[in-house]
């Protein structure tokens, strides 16, 4: 069966000053409708730059896209603006990271959900405004006939998102990818708006995308797991599976860097050595391999595989990396999971 959304072998590229950025690097993964995929990684990975491409949101003029993506079945990777306009805020669609930013302070916030819901249905300004009301109180916004008329710095925090997500979901898109939507929100709020989208997908059955750096927003969130790290995919499964038992290094110091209720509050959290490689030149072999500590588990000992030679990430449940699967068990088994508690 065809993937509602397939990304297969996708590349983008920046052109700067300094030299071309390989923000994205041959990632591949599939979804499907009804179901959630989690996007994590550190600042930079290339999550939000990857869903950005596909609802085609970059500067033609400054970046190069190739590889597939296909939306039910329609090829979107240099599709004409006209196909992509039809297709964002109806097909498709997004609640952006930083919802005071994404909103325009000038209008309404009853406007702004309005005016997509016009532009693709062709419905008159009443009925606009009606379905508005109907998407602030599907959402959640109390007394949602007097606040379609407020503006956004009227919202609180935890409002502006929720007006977000009743932007996006106006026209009953089929894929709604959420980039961040937690950021910057309380512990309580967050919550809310994660419960909000799921039982948004259980009324309309769309796919979702959750890009996020935190793996705890993840874990009861999400079907799949993706983990990214400097453009490419390291991980992939089910979620319930790559974080009880995680096979690549990097998912490792993740896990490893989230605070846990059951330690000690003496007890210092381990983050990941080292920086992120810079994407304008980017490590050649894994690129994980100058912050791993695993390296001298390849090769018996030498680790040469690992700084000439790419992972190949396997389709399904696995991880890019060349410790055996037997190695990556192993590993976790006796040094990880003791340290996670």
């Amino acid at each position: 069966m065809t993937a509602f959304l397939s990304v297969r072998d996708l590349s983008v590229r920046f052109s700067t000053e300094d030299g071309t950025v390989r923000a994205v690097d041959g990632l591949s993964f599939a979804l499907e409708r009804g179901r959630t995929l989690g996007i994590v990684g550190e600042s930079g990975s290339g999550k939000s730059v990857t869903n950005l491409a596909v609802l085609g949101l970059h500067d033609p003029r400054t970046t190069e896209i190739r590889g597939e993506i296909l939306l039910d079945g329609q090829e979107l990777t240099g599709a004409p603006e006209s196909v992509l306009e039809k297709l964002r805020g109806n097909k498709a669609a997004m609640v952006f990271q930083d919802s005071l930013t994404a909103l325009s302070p000038y209008y309404t916030v009853g406007r702004q959900i309005a005016e997509p819901y016009r532009k693709h249905t062709g419905a008159s300004r009443r009925e606009a405004r009606l379905r508005a009301v109907e998407m602030l109180r599907r959402v959640g916004i109390p007394q949602p006939e007097l606040r379609v008329d407020d503006y956004p710095h009227q919202f609180s925090g935890g409002m502006r998102q929720r007006a977000m997500i009743a932007m996006a979901l106006v026209c009953d898109p089929e894929l709604l990818i959420a980039d961040e939507p937690t950021t910057a929100l309380d512990v309580t709020v967050q919550a809310q708006v994660l419960d909000l989208l799921g039982e948004l997908q259980q009324e309309t059955g769309a796919a979702i995308i959750l890009i996020t750096h935190d793996l705890g927003v993840v874990a009861g969130t999400v079907d799949d797991l993706l983990v990214m790290y400097a453009g490419r995919a390291v991980e992939q499964g089910p979620v319930r599976e790559v974080l009880r038992a995680p096979r690549h290094p990097y998912t490792w110091g993740l896990l490893g860097s989230m605070p846990r209720l059951s330690a000690s509050v003496e007890e210092p959290l381990t983050p990941i050595p080292g920086t992120p490689p810079s994407l304008l030149a980017p490590p050649p072999g894994c690129p994980f391999h100058p912050r791993c500590a695993y390296v001298s588990y390849v090769d018996g000992g030498a680790g040469d595989r690992c700084r000439t030679e790419r992972p190949e990430l396997p389709p399904g449940r696995g991880a890019a990396c060349h410790l055996t699967e037997e190695r990556q068990r192993s590993v976790f088994a006796e040094q990880i999971r003791p340290r996670l508690g």
